[in-house]
C-alpha cells in the first residue's frame, strides 16, 4: 500500500477495517432518563474546565437507551452532564460517560472527544417505575428511579433543550505521551423528532468507585426528572477553543516538543 492510498483511505483505526463508519449518525427511538440534581459548587467548579462557566451547581445524570443507532448498533449509555455557559451561550458540558459498546466508545472519543469508558448501564421499566442503573464491573455506582409517565412535559421547550450547544474536552496524546490535541469541541443534535416527554417523581443514589467516580459530585437535592423518547442525528463537531494554541515550545535533551509543561 503506497502513501497516497494511505492518505486517501485513512479515516479511523484500524486503517483497513475501522471500528466505526463515517457519519453523521442517526438514532431512532433514543430513550432518556435525566435526573437533574443540586451538588457541591466547589467540587463542580474544580471539574469543569475554563473557559466554560458554571452558572448554577447543577448536574444532569443521564441514562440513555439507543436500540437503533446507525453504525453503532444497540447499546445503553450513562453519565453526568453539567449545565454551563460559554461566551454568553448556555449549553451542556459532558463530564463522564459509561457505555457497553465498542464502536461508539472508539468513535465518540476519537471524533468528538466524548469522555467514554466501558461499563454496564441499563434503562428499563419495572412495573410502574422507570429504572436506570450503572455498574462498573460487578460494582453498582448509580441507581435512578422515576415514576413512569406521570405528567406530560411541554414538547417545544424540551425540543429546544435537546437542540442546544453541547461541549466536550477532546484530548488525544502524541506518541511521547504529551497532548497533541487538546480542544473544546461544540456540537448540536439535529433533525430532532421528539416523540414523548414526561415528568415524574424521582430519586438518584451514587456510590464511590476509584475508576467511575460519579459520587465526586454528590447528590444534595433532586431538582427534576424527565423521560424522553426521540429520533435524532448526531453530526460532527466544531473546535471552539484550542488549549494548546498559546503553549510555548519546549526544548529538552535535543528534542523539540510542541507543548509547554
Amino acid at each position: 500500500m503506497n502513501q497516497d492510498t494511505v492518505r486517501e483511505t485513512a479515516f479511523a483505526m484500524p486503517l483497513t477495517n475501522p471500528a466505526y463508519p463515517v457519519g453523521p449518525y442517526r438514532f431512532r427511538n433514543r430513550e432518556y432518563l435525566i435526573i437533574t440534581y443540586r451538588t457541591d459548587p466547589r467540587k463542580l467548579r474544580e471539574l469543569v474546565p475554563e473557559p466554560l462557566d458554571v452558572p448554577d451547581p447543577l448536574v444532569k445524570f443521564e441514562f440513555i437507551r439507543m436500540p437503533d443507532s446507525s453504525g453503532f448498533g444497540d447499546y445503553t449509555e450513562s453519565g453526568q452532564v453539567i449545565p454551563v455557559s460559554f461566551r454568553g451561550r448556555h449549553g451542556s458540558y459532558t463530564h463522564c460517560m459509561f457505555l457497553d459498546d465498542h464502536p461508539p466508545i472508539a468513535g465518540g472519543r476519537e471524533l468528538w472527544g466524548f469522555p467514554k469508558k466501558l461499563a454496564s448501564p441499563t434503562l428499563r421499566v419495572e412495573t410502574d417505575t422507570l429504572v436506570g442503573t450503572l455498574d462498573y464491573g460487578p460494582v453498582r455506582v448509580a441507581t435512578a428511579t422515576m415514576g413512569y409517565k406521570h405528567r406530560a412535559a411541554e414538547l417545544a421547550s424540551v425540543r429546544t433543550s435537546l437542540g442546544g450547544p453541547n461541549f466536550l474536552l477532546k484530548i488525544i496524546p502524541h506518541v511521547d505521551g504529551r497532548p497533541r490535541i487538546c480542544e473544546l469541541v461544540e456540537y448540536r443534535l439535529e433533525d430532532i423528532d421528539l416523540k414523548e416527554a414526561w415528568h415524574g417523581p424521582a430519586s438518584l443514589d451514587l456510590w464511590s468507585h476509584a475508576l467511575a467516580p460519579v459520587a465526586e459530585l454528590p447528590v444534595l437535592e433532586v431538582v427534576s426528572a424527565m423521560h424522553i423518547v426521540a429520533d435524532l442525528t448526531l453530526p460532527l463537531g466544531t473546535v471552539v477553543h484550542d488549549y494548546l494554541a498559546d503553549a510555548k515550545p519546549m526544548f529538552s535533551k535535543g528534542k523539540t516538543h510542541a507543548f509547554a509543561e
